[in-house]
């Protein structure tokens, strides 16, 4: 746990090597990962969190504050207390968050992967009408449905990432957490339709980026994080085949093995740039 004079974040670590920091979405917990964790086998220092009014991580928006730079500051905090540039990893709102981390360029990142980020409005700017349309209709369903007293009125959002019947899938204690963090939820969505994410921005991303997809994802949300790629300079694009939205649980060994190859990509790139020690010398005479 970080703790500060006025608010505490979720901050928990395992494993040796190199620091990949592993953020969670909507309506979870850094406890999320451990599938992920569990497949990448102690090879990295993994470090994972929660994002604002989840797990321990307290709140700080307002309905009339919800602006991603909240989530934001929440990653740079835990990436400062990990202590080193790391390989920054987020899930569904929390890609949106890290790539939010991203453009700010406020910590040093030796790697973003973004996973079934839900970047609505993105679709927006670029004209992905229907798409974007998708996105509202489900959000615009939801919410009037919970504000007409239907409790489990997540169950539509859940359902539409990871297709009919999902929640019930769920178990008991991950549905009632998912009910308990509704309100949470909401405060995620105002975040998501507040972001502003021209195309043009996308070209301020200067770390070497991976985007993941779900084969089997919701049609926006697949078209989303394709154009993501597309418009991120020399970004990678995986899809998971057979996986839907929440692929970190469900095909947690893909993802670990993608996350080790995207790193790896990105050391061996890194190590053939840096200067040897003779080189070094050698500018200085």
């Amino acid at each position: 746990m970080i703790d500060t004079h006025t608010e505490s974040i979720d901050y928990q670590e395992a494993g040796h090597g190199r620091t990949i920091v592993l953020v969670p979405g909507s309506c979870s917990t850094g406890a999320a990962w451990r599938p992920v964790i569990a497949a990448l086998d102690g090879r990295f220092r993994c470090v994972t969190t929660s994002l604002l009014g989840y797990g321990g991580t307290a709140e700080r928006r307002t309905a009339r504050d919800c602006s991603i730079s909240h989530e934001a500051d929440i990653v740079e905090a835990v990436i400062r207390r990990a202590a080193r540039r790391v390989h920054l990893v987020g899930h569904s709102f929390g890609g949106l968050v890290a790539l939010a981390v991203a453009l700010r360029g406020r910590v040093a990142l030796e790697s973003l992967t973004i996973a079934e980020a839900p970047a609505a409005n993105f679709l927006r700017e670029i004209g992905e009408h229907r798409h974007y349309r998708a996105f509202r209709d489900m959000t615009d369903a939801y919410l009037d449905a919970f504000c007409g007293g239907d409790a489990t009125a997540i169950a539509k959002m859940i359902d539409f990432y990871g297709g009919s019947g999902t929640f019930a899938s769920w178990p008991p204690r991950v549905r009632a957490y998912a009910v308990e963090t509704t309100p949470v939820n909401i405060l995620d969505w105002a975040s998501v339709y507040g972001f502003r994410l021209p195309a043009s921005a996308l070209a301020n991303v200067d770390v070497p980026v991976l985007v993941l997809r779900g084969g089997e994802s919701h049609p926006a949300v697949q078209r989303a994080n394709e154009m993501l790629s597309a418009h991120i300079r020399g970004s990678s694009l995986v899809t998971v085949d057979g996986a839907a939205h929440f692929l970190i649980s469900t095909h947690a060994e893909e993802v670990a093995a993608a996350i080790v190859r995207h790193v790896a990509c990105v050391e061996r790139s890194r190590d053939r740039t840096s200067p040897t020690p003779g080189a070094i010398f050698a500018a200085a005479g």
